[in-house]
């Protein structure tokens, strides 16, 4: 799939078996990668060879593709591949005609640099893999490719990926609550204690709302 427009010397198109991570992976995680994933494809590799651009904390940004057998968010999988590979992954997940894409924010193990440690996951919603609203722009540095591309995933814009990633994490904590809310005023049968919920629901979706205003902006 060509969904980044990329240069040829960036091109790896190379097929990853499944198995290559089951040292990573338990037996009922093995039957998941087999029983969800057709094919994984390395499609590219972001580095100073490829790109001539050198990075600080991102060296290298490798592209995989994941084809689906059924539509389905995969992180815990997506996680499993991360924590395998110490390079930063974009992986475009795709099902049919529609894909999402992840990317992890992630440095070395302590004690071992051949195994990362994840910090924080970005994921973008299905889309049609037509549309491309997401990019990847090769300028400044490697550093600089791997935090604008968190910015368009998470919608917001900044040059530093921990102040992104502090306030992706407000909006995951918020819609949480939201979600958590919202099902136990289905459960709730005593009609002031719904009130009382709702009330703190319209205050949730407020300051959700003012969050997603200040990715806007």
């Amino acid at each position: 799939m060509i969904y980044f427009e990329l240069p040829k010397s960036t091109i790896v198109n190379r097929f990853i078996p499944k198995n290559a991570f089951d040292d990573y992976t338990n037996s009922s995680q093995k039957k998941k990668f087999t029983d969800t994933i057709i094919k994984i494809t390395w499609l590219n590799k972001l580095s100073k060879d490829t790109i001539n651009l050198d990075g600080n904390d991102v060296k290298e940004i490798q592209i995989f593709e994941i084809k689906l057998k059924t539509k389905e968010k995969i992180q815990s999988l997506l996680n499993i591949i991360d924590k395998a590979i110490p390079y930063h992954i974009i992986f475009i997940v795709s099902s049919g005609e529609e894909i999402y894409l992840s990317t992890s924010k992630k440095h070395n193990h302590i004690n071992n640099e051949s195994t990362a440690v994840i910090d924080w996951n970005f994921s973008s919603e299905w889309q049609s893999n037509t549309n491309k609203k997401v990019k990847l722009n090769l300028k400044e540095s490697i550093d600089f490719i791997f935090t604008n591309f968190c910015s368009q995933i998470s919608g917001y814009q900044s040059k530093n990926i921990n102040e992104i990633i502090e306030k992706d994490s407000s909006k995951s904590k918020l819609k949480k609550q939201i979600e958590d809310l919202e099902l136990k005023i289905k459960k709730e049968k005593q009609f002031n204690l719904k009130v009382e919920m709702n009330q703190k629901l319209k205050l949730l979706k407020e300051e959700k709302q003012f969050l997603i205003n200040q990715s806007l902006k």
